[in-house]
């Protein structure tokens, strides 16, 4: 009988709506162990996540049963709801529409994982936009500024 061999590694990032800086410490690890458990309800492998109080990267080794866009909306569907039902935010929590989806090989995992585990430290030198223009920059994304969006200050976050 044959079978199917992959190997897929996915890394995500998606902000809060608005680019609100609402994912405080007091709770952001509890959200990222909830969406580890959306990972891997869906069979896939989380092998980091982590951000700031606007923005999340999540590196993840998939199987090709589910498409990029359905884990992505079964991932931000299932933590705003979680969000909201906990009410860890005043109003009402969603992420931002879109997302980015950067795919990387076996042997560059360790600097992906590396980089998503120091985002405090990383974003005291560059900003979300600086970031995120430069993933898409280096894999060649086109992109259209006045989709991107506008700068934030972190230092709103709690402890």
């Amino acid at each position: 009988m044959a079978s199917s061999y992959t190997q897929i590694h996915m890394h995500l990032v998606f902000i809060v709506q608005n680019r609100g800086c609402v994912i405080k410490k007091s709770w952001k690890d509890r959200l990222y162990g909830y969406i580890t458990g959306i990972v891997q309800a869906n069979g896939h492998k989380l092998l980091a996540i982590n951000g700031m109080p606007d923005h999340i990267h999540v590196l993840i080794g998939m199987r090709p049963k589910q498409s990029v866009s359905d884990l992505v909306q079964d991932i931000k569907g299932g933590s705003s709801k979680w969000i909201n039902e906990e009410k860890l935010v005043m109003g009402r929590f969603a992420w931002q529409e879109g997302y980015g989806a950067f795919s990387y090989c076996r042997s560059h995992l360790e600097t992906v994982i590396r980089y998503i585990k120091n985002q405090e430290d990383h974003h005291r030198k560059r900003t979300f936009i600086e970031e995120y223009t430069a993933l898409l920059r280096d894999y060649d994304v086109p992109y259209d500024d006045q989709y991107l969006f506008h700068p934030v200050d972190y230092l709103a976050e709690d402890t």
